[in-house]
């Protein structure tokens, strides 16, 4: 079974939350980190998950970021 992925509304929902759980960082700061780990994940051959394994990496990079500062 194939869904139909929209590789943009992902990044914008997965933006959006994560801008809120990380509101000392800048919107460009998130939305490239979004944006990385959603490039990683967007050739892999099963996409069912993309949005919720985008969000997840994406969170973890933005908090070893701040652990890392």
């Amino acid at each position: 079974m194939t869904t139909d992925i929209d590789i943009d509304e992902i990044f914008t929902q997965v933006s959006a939350r994560l801008r809120e759980k990380f509101p000392n960082r800048s919107a460009s700061e998130v939305e490239a980190a979004v944006r990385a780990e959603l490039d990683l994940l967007a050739n892999r051959p099963v996409k069912d998950y993309l949005e919720v394994l985008t969000e997840r990496a994406a969170k973890k990079r933005l908090k070893n970021a701040v652990a890392a500062a």
